[in-house]
């Protein structure tokens, strides 16, 4: 029985993949729910387990953009499995090896002679895609003069890019070369997005700085006793989430989106939280975090970033979210102007912290000190919201034990 494995719906409003890596060949023989195929959406990677078990047969390349329920592979069940532990294949004779190796040297230079002969006499040697075309017909270049990579010698948006890229002047004596890679659809997406909220929003930013000594002495002081009793530690970020969501209970604006002609304000926090990953920025959500304690950010920030560096997120966990934090400072940043994540109207940047000096009490001091930024959409975000957000976070920050804790740091950090 020859089974059609289709494309699986990623989530709500995907229409296509595309096909990342395959992880068999043509022709492997599959086991039932193993990983075959890494795609990406616009949201996340995700790995397609096969349906069952069989021999299987490719229907699409790497690097193809296939419709959600396209057939991508065919699967037939009845093909036995290969006899023979994976030791017994290691033992062979050295004679028996060589005669495999020789036999499969052969085979290939056979199938690539008839490959190369089939794109020799293919209609679609030397024919420009339509997105091509477009391109050489701007530049006036014949498609007679490019070679064409893609199937059957069809001339690709990519091959027409390259052979249209301006002259890059007089060599110099160093090395000169380059590599062409296509973005992943997921990178493909994130920059489409960046585009469209600098273009689609009126975008500003305001600026503040938070003194970050009352935090370090209560993380100094306590963050042993958390680490030992719940298994985490007690880092930045659960500081910054509850910030944020008291400081979005005094500000509701902030945590609105523009729908059309109409404000959409939420009466729950679900905390976007930027987090760099294997194929790029993934931002995952903390849900209800209006809910949640210190031991209960923390723990979801774990569990989140784990899953989006091991290749584990869904698109699920990456959906919604109301506003989000994005910290730089991991990476060194001292400043920046963070992009607001569409739809949300703010965000938050935080920075790194770096020891200065400041006047308190009429007298100059040295303290660890976090310049922050928020980004907001003008449109839906005042200047007086906006700052007297900023301020809000800063207040929470600087007096955490009074505002975030309610005087009570035992039972806060539930210790």
């Amino acid at each position: 029985m020859i089974l059609e494995m289709k494309v699986p719906s990623p989530g709500e409003s995907i229409t296509e993949v595309e096909i990342a890596q395959w992880l068999v060949a043509d022709g492997d023989y599959v086991e039932k729910d193993q990983a075959i195929a890494e795609v990406d959406s616009d949201k996340a990677t995700l790995e397609l387990p096969a349906e069952a078990s069989g021999t299987i047969t490719l229907k699409a390349e790497e690097g193809d953009a296939v419709a959600v329920g396209e057939v991508v592979c065919l699967i037939d069940t009845s093909a036995e499995a290969p006899s023979g532990s994976s030791k017994e294949k290691e033992s062979k004779a050295p004679a028996e090896e060589k005669k495999a190796v020789k036999e499969e040297k052969s085979a290939p230079k056979q199938k690539t002679s008839t490959t190369e002969e089939k794109k020799e006499t293919s209609y679609a040697s030397g024919t420009p895609s339509p997105a091509a075309k477009k391109i050489l017909d701007e530049k006036g270049i014949s498609p007679s003069d490019i070679v064409g990579t893609g199937r059957g010698g069809r001339i690709t948006k990519e091959d027409a890019s390259q052979a249209s890229k301006p002259a890059m002047g007089t060599p110099g004596p160093g090395k000169r070369g380059e590599e062409r890679k296509k973005l992943s659809m997921l990178r493909r997406k994130v920059a489409e997005r960046l585009v469209s909220a600098k273009n689609e929003t009126a975008m500003l930013t305001t600026f503040n700085e938070v003194d970050m000594t009352a935090i370090f002495d209560l993380r100094e002081k306590y963050k042993e006793d958390f680490k030992n009793k719940h298994g985490v530690g007690l880092g930045f970020m659960s500081f910054f989430t509850l910030a944020v969501v008291r400081a979005l209970e005094m500000y509701p604006d902030v945590n609105s989106m523009i729908d059309g002609d109409y404000k959409i304000t939420y009466d729950y926090k679900d905390i976007s939280i930027a987090v760099s990953g294997p194929k790029g920025l993934m931002v995952p959500v903390i849900r209800n975090a209006e809910n949640l304690s210190f031991r209960g950010v923390e723990n979801e920030v774990k569990r989140l970033a784990i899953r989006a560096r091991e290749g584990e997120i869904t698109v699920d966990e990456m959906t919604g979210g109301t506003f989000t934090i994005t910290n730089g400072g991991v990476f060194g940043s001292m400043l920046s102007t963070p992009i607001i994540n569409p739809p949300q109207s703010a965000i938050l940047g935080m920075h790194n912290i770096v020891e200065r000096a400041i006047v308190k009490d009429g007298g100059i001091i040295v303290a660890p000190v976090m310049y922050v930024a928020l980004s907001y959409d003008h449109r839906i975000i005042d200047g007086r919201e906006s700052v007297g957000f900023l301020v809000a976070i800063k207040e929470a920050l600087e007096s955490p034990e009074e505002l975030l804790m309610n005087n009570d740091v035992k039972k806060a950090l539930e210790l």
